[in-house]
């Protein structure tokens, strides 16, 4: 019983680790659109220096730390995480582009 147990444990790591890869993968590409698209992070705003995703993420308006750049960016990242989830949990198919991720879903 011992080795099927293992086995089990085993296959449900590696699915587990396949999920996250593929997460990965897709926050990546989303960063590399996003990159190709816009100079400055969309939802930074230049006049006011103010992260939109910060106010509507975690509800604190905050200036943005990084001058408008979203590469690395904890929030930016934060963002796509969480829309990955929300395709996923409504099993609807991932967008190709940064463009095509549109956000209604993310009104509070």
């Amino acid at each position: 019983m011992s080795k099927i147990d293992d086995f089990d444990s085993m296959i449900s790591e590696s699915t587990e680790e396949k999920e996250l890869d593929a997460k990965n993968r897709w926050v990546n590409k989303m960063l590399k659109s996003a990159k190709r698209k816009h100079r400055l992070c969309p939802y930074y705003d230049k006049k006011t220096q103010a992260c939109f995703l910060m106010l509507t993420l975690k509800g604190t308006e905050g200036k943005c730390d990084r001058d408008g750049r979203f590469d690395n960016c904890p929030v930016f990242i934060e963002y796509l995480e969480k829309a990955y989830q929300h395709y996923i949990e409504k099993k609807k198919p991932l967008p190709a582009d940064f463009q095509d991720l549109v956000n209604p879903w993310l009104v509070i």
